[in-house]
């Protein structure tokens, strides 16, 4: 089925311009146009987009200073701080490409990504544990150079002054030396690096993805893919005034869901951010409450923990324009009740990490349909390709494996050019990214992610869509979470079976809850068992994890 140019609704027409820049020209432009607006809200300090970009300028000035070049990789071993904006735009600045790591990752997928990337320098922060993990990287790989930032230089006066004194042993002993250097060492150059970053061919970063097959791989993003991405982002927005907007900061900045569509879009627009160091329910609705938050990007888990916290009732969230969720399906009924209980539009949105973070979104205001991700942002066009065979188009009004072709899609694999084959498909003399999300497009332009091409279940030559069973079993009441996976059946090769969580502990029973659900779903669909546990596996941004239940199970 061709589809490549679907309806569209938001606010700014499909073919409006993008400029394919360099993040540092944009944040140049932006700092320009208002250099004391506040940029970043941090555990009560405010940071002026000034401060963030002259930190950023005597950064690249350190990191020219230390030998790195354009071209060599940056690694940000960071949890939401002040210092993950100066270092990413920093090193930008010094032409280097940066390299997102996870806070939580072990020794060793910390050393294989510093490894499989060639990061040279990597910044992190004096916490015990993010700096022990980082030191054994430094000791044991080709890693050169540790720069750590400190926490307690990071918060407002009182409160570091409390950290230091009172709260030593929350800060990491470092071990300084001559490839141990502190953040504050680093800003004292003035001189930056010469030359200008193509945006269209210099990589600007490498965003790892989950790994969902054997190891991760780092998607190539250009300056242009994300300034572009960024730009795409601000054009839903109907509102006015962007540079007035203050966008909640609970996603993870290592995530690309949040570089686009929390760090980039408020520095694209001049916007601000109130940042939390990571999602915790009753901080964010403080936080929220506090600095008079506009927008909350995040994912289905942060709206589902906002709704179980008690402190949601007397919250002032009559600030807040719109929340978008992406990085995992919404459930019906969490959609729902988040909007009746607090009166705030939710609205669903795409994107993978080979598209810099967004490919659609639906409307923040009038028409939108709810289970839908929406429509694509401008710029983008969209195929359904046949599910068996991606050299062919989905038949017409049939799903189709999803493939996006728009300014924002990646280049390709780091150092892996013999995935471009399984990852883009050539259609009308273009290069589409396949995304292995099966989905079914209405006339109106609306995508509904259907499933995911490896997730279908195979029942007796039938195939079975795990998140429609999820669907459906996410009605019941009792239900507060639910994963399905295939297990092996001697007759029907596999069987779908559904692990889930309850709303309340003890209030529904397995046996029940599978007959309720089997006299709901067609026969092939029925489930051989209902798994109650008192949690399911989720990945590192908190959304529910198939694979690694799979892998749990099987």
């Amino acid at each position: 089925m061709d589809v490549s140019k679907p309806p569209y609704h938001h606010p700014h027409p499909w073919d409006m311009p993008l400029e394919p820049q360099t993040l540092p020209a944009l944040l140049e432009r932006t700092v320009a146009r208002n250099p004391v607006a506040p940029f970043l809200y941090f555990m009560g300090r405010t940071c002026s987009y000034r401060e963030i970009y002259a930190d950023a300028r005597r950064f690249a000035a350190g990191l020219a200073e230390s030998g790195i070049s354009r071209g060599d990789r940056v690694g940000l071993f960071l949890p939401n701080v002040p210092v993950y904006a100066a270092a990413y735009y920093g090193a930008m600045m010094a032409g280097a490409v940066v390299v997102n790591f996870s806070p939580l990752y072990t020794v060793e997928e910390l050393a294989w990504q510093v490894e499989d990337s060639g990061t040279r320098l990597l910044v992190t922060l004096d916490v015990p544990e993010l700096y022990k993990t980082a030191h054994a990287v430094l000791e044991g790989s080709s890693l050169e150079t540790l720069v750590v930032g400190s926490l307690a230089d990071m918060l407002p006066w009182g409160k570091g002054l409390l950290l230091k004194t009172l709260g030593r042993s929350k800060i990491a002993k470092v071990a300084w030396g001559q490839s141990v250097r502190s953040w504050r060492d680093c800003l004292s150059y003035r001189s930056l690096p010469t030359g200008e970053a193509d945006p269209q061919s210099d990589l600007a970063l490498l965003q790892y993805t989950g790994g969902t097959t054997g190891r991760p791989k780092g998607a190539m993003l250009t300056h242009a893919n994300l300034s572009m991405n960024a730009q795409q982002v601000a054009a839903l927005n109907p509102f006015g005034e962007a540079d007035k907007e203050v966008m909640m900061g609970a996603l993870p900045f290592f995530h690309v869901f949040a570089n686009t569509a929390l760090l980039n879009h408020a520095m694209v627009t001049g916007a601000s951010i109130a940042m939390v160091p990571r999602f915790e329910a009753k901080q964010v609705l403080q936080t929220i409450e506090r600095y008079r938050c506009t927008g909350f990007p995040g994912v289905p888990t942060m709206f589902q923990a906002l709704l179980d916290h008690p402190d949601l009732a007397k919250t002032d969230l009559s600030s807040l324009k719109v929340c978008i969720s992406g990085g995992a399906p919404m459930p019906a009924p969490v959609h729902d009740r988040f909007e009746d209980v607090t009166g705030v539009r939710l609205v669903e949105g795409y994107g993978l990490t080979e598209s810099s973070g967004v490919v659609s979104a639906n409307p923040y205001e009038g028409t939108r349909k709810k289970g839908t991700i929406g429509q694509v942002v401008v710029g983008t066009e969209v195929l359904l390709l046949d599910k068996e065979d991606p050299a062919r188009l989905a038949p017409a009004g049939e799903p189709g494996e999803l493939a996006v072709h728009g300014p924002q899609i990646m280049r390709g694999y780091w150092n892996r050019p013999e995935t471009d084959a399984d990852v883009f498909a050539i259609h009308h003399g273009k290069r589409w990214l396949r995304t292995g999300d099966v989905a079914t497009i209405d006339a109106d332009g609306f995508l509904e992610i259907v499933d995911r091409i490896k997730d279908m279940i195979a029942v007796g030559g039938f195939k079975v869509f795990p998140s429609v069973v999820e669907d459906v079993i996410l009605q019941n009441p009792a239900v507060k979470e639910a994963l399905v996976i295939g297990v092996p059946d001697e007759y029907l090769g596999e069987v779908p079976r559904v692990y889930v969580t309850l709303a309340e502990a003890g209030t529904g029973d397995a046996e029940a809850l599978r007959e309720w659900l089997n006299a709901r779903v067609g026969k092939h669909e029925r489930v051989d068992r209902v798994v109650v546990r008192d949690s399911l596996p989720k990945t590192i941004i908190g959304k529910l994890d198939r694979k690694a239940l799979r892998a749990e199970v099987l």
